[in-house]
């Protein structure tokens, strides 16, 4: 991955580092050979087919999933050593429209959901705590710029609005990494559009390195300091340009592969069934 502009103010270093790994579930690889190194700071799609195993990266990450073979290090730790210091939004689900739970008390289950949401005896400490903790919610809240909505039923809102309460829950506990498995998902164009701008200016303005797994690059691709592309097993990693092209894909499908720009600037990757463009489906159950 190229490095940040400022390693001071990123921290240096990678945040994410694999090294010849290798997962398989259920008796079947379903990637190996991966080597990728994600510099503090930098916003990184995660991108592939359906299946590729693209959520299975994230998961590794998150220590939800062991390696078969190799090693990854998160954060300077092993994965799962470093929890609190990761933001996490799986794969999104619509809210029922009947669900009375307001926005804010789904942020803050981003601080205190470990707990169910309930206070552990702790006297004048825990009261000024408890007060921080109200200020951090707040202030992500504003962060996202959700504060209008915060206070309605979280099934009421709109799509994107939701959307933005789940990425303000993420970054509750201050992460300095964010992991996002498909948050522009079923949203339209111009919440897609809004929802990736928001990712891109949290990530540049507070240094949190984020990986974002997406169906469609072209929302993000501005934005964004490198790509993962997961596909046939392996993975290739570098800058956008490095790694949606033509002769870049091609090789790792082991097919023809032709990456075009319409007349609008936007990507269009042809030649696979599965190809970014044309996906099926996400709720197949199916591993990413």
């Amino acid at each position: 991955m190229p490095e940040p502009a400022s390693a001071d103010a990123t921290g240096g270093g990678s945040a994410v580092l694999f090294k010849d790994a290798a997962v398989r579930l259920g008796g079947r690889s379903i990637w190996s050979h991966v080597d990728l190194d994600v510099g503090r700071g930098q916003f990184v799609a995660v991108l592939g087919p359906n299946g590729a195993g693209k959520s299975t990266l994230i998961k590794a990450i998150l220590g939800m999933v062991p390696l078969a073979e190799g090693s990854v290090t998160v954060l300077g730790g092993s994965p799962g050593s470093t929890g609190r210091d990761i933001g996490y939004l799986p794969q999104r689900r619509n809210f029922d429209p009947s669900l009375r739970i307001r926005g804010i008390d789904v942020v803050r289950l981003g601080s205190d959901g470990d707990r169910w949401g309930l206070p552990i005896p702790g006297g004048a400490r825990l009261f000024a705590d408890r007060r921080a903790q109200s200020r951090r919610v707040d202030e992500v809240i504003e962060l996202v710029g959700a504060s209008s909505y915060a206070h309605r039923p979280i099934g009421e809102v709109s799509g994107g609005e939701q959307q933005r309460l789940l990425i303000a829950q993420a970054l509750v506990r201050r992460p300095r990494l964010l992991l996002l498995d498909e948050p522009l998902d079923s949203l339209d164009l111009p919440n897609q559009a809004s929802v990736a701008g928001l990712i891109s200016t949290i990530s540049k303005e507070h240094g949190i390195t984020v990986l974002i797994v997406a169906h469609d690059v072209n929302p993000i691709v501005s934005s964004l300091d490198g790509v993962v592309y997961v596909a046939q097993g392996h993975a290739v990693s570098g800058a956008p340009e490095d790694v949606i092209n033509s002769a870049t894909l091609s090789t790792l499908y082991g097919t023809t592969i032709e990456v075009l720009r319409s007349s609008g600037g936007r990507l269009v990757v042809v030649g696979h069934p599965e190809a970014p463009a044309h996906h099926a489906d996400r709720h197949t159950g199916r591993t990413r």
